[in-house]
């Protein structure tokens, strides 16, 4: 279990911007496109703060077991900024998760990230024992991830602080889009406990009630920009955070309008860094947001830092 001084340590290094990365498919979808990940990481990785795999943002639900184990290798051996790593290993099975987290390479991985169980919808005491098995038993740290829109099972603030207090649990994603539900969190939490945001949007008025940051989408394709943006609103400059995150609004509202990875997929295309295929059952962009995110895309090339 973590001490004192490891726990201050990953909080500072795991605050700023993480970057939930794509995973880039050929158009033969059953195949990773290693060069298109190789860019992805070359284009966001100097900027941002750590990098997240295999989270949401990386379609884990139909990447597979072995696929997560290579692209976990890919991202240790293609980061030459010797970026933090974080590890999507979430799931609704507690047993499977122990199981899997034993079969892979952790080494260079400061923390995993694990989304409240989907489906089978436990109430808020199954909620908590399965987070207190997943930390008292894995070798890295846990980051709680809360999105009841994905999920259907809410993490309440009661039982993030209750599991806070857990040696082992450094910190939670929220993406509940309750701000009542993060301040309560903000106020009762401990010190070096982790208040990140799991929408882009939410960073800004998050970092003003004592967020630390956020785990993005938007910087796989802006890094510089929103990475920006995000460490000026917890260095308390909230006027220089707001015109840059309100540079990005647009665009960012526009990659969730047909869902995620959707959006981002069809910006990176545009951007020239990977193409926008998906797997089934998701879909590619529609001619129309394709064309309404080239048009934003353009726009944004003369945006200023």
């Amino acid at each position: 279990m973590l001490n004192t001084h490891t726990m201050n340590k990953l909080s500072e290094i795991l605050s700023g911007t993480g970057v939930a990365l794509a995973t880039p498919f050929k158009e033969d979808v059953s195949q990773i496109d290693w060069e298109g990940l190789e860019r992805l990481l070359a284009h966001a990785g100097p900027h941002v703060d750590y990098l997240v795999v295999n989270g949401t943002t990386a379609e884990s639900p139909t990447v597979t077991h072995r696929e997560k184990k290579q692209v976990l290798e890919f991202v240790k051996s293609h980061n030459p900024h010797h970026k933090p790593i974080v590890m999507g290993m979430g799931g609704n099975s507690t047993l499977e998760l122990l199981e899997f987290e034993k079969s892979h390479n952790l080494k260079g991985v400061e923390a995993l990230l694990s989304v409240c169980p989907y489906y089978n919808k436990p109430n808020q005491e199954g909620l908590y024992q399965h987070f207190k098995t997943l930390a008292d038993h894995y070798s890295r740290p846990v980051i709680l991830y809360n999105v009841p829109g994905r999920t259907s099972s809410e993490l309440s603030a009661a039982t993030t602080l209750r599991l806070a207090s857990h040696p082992n649990i450094i910190g939670t994603k929220e993406a509940s889009g309750n701000l009542l539900q993060c301040m309560e969190i903000a106020r009762n939490k401990p010190e070096d406990f982790l208040l990140l945001s799991g929408d882009d949007l939410f960073a800004l008025p998050m970092a003003s009630l004592g967020g630390k940051g956020v785990i993005s989408v938007i910087a796989n394709a802006y890094p510089e920009l929103y990475s920006h943006s995000v460490r000026n609103a917890i260095n308390g400059d909230f006027e220089t955070a707001r015109r840059q995150t309100l540079q990005l609004v647009e665009i960012t509202q526009a990659i969730f309008k047909e869902g995620n990875p959707t959006g981002i997929k069809q910006l990176l295309e545009i951007m020239g860094i990977c193409q926008h295929h998906l797997r089934l059952p998701l879909v590619p962009a529609s001619a129309a947001l394709k064309e309404e995110l080239a048009l934003l895309a353009l726009q944004l090339e003369k945006v200023r830092v």
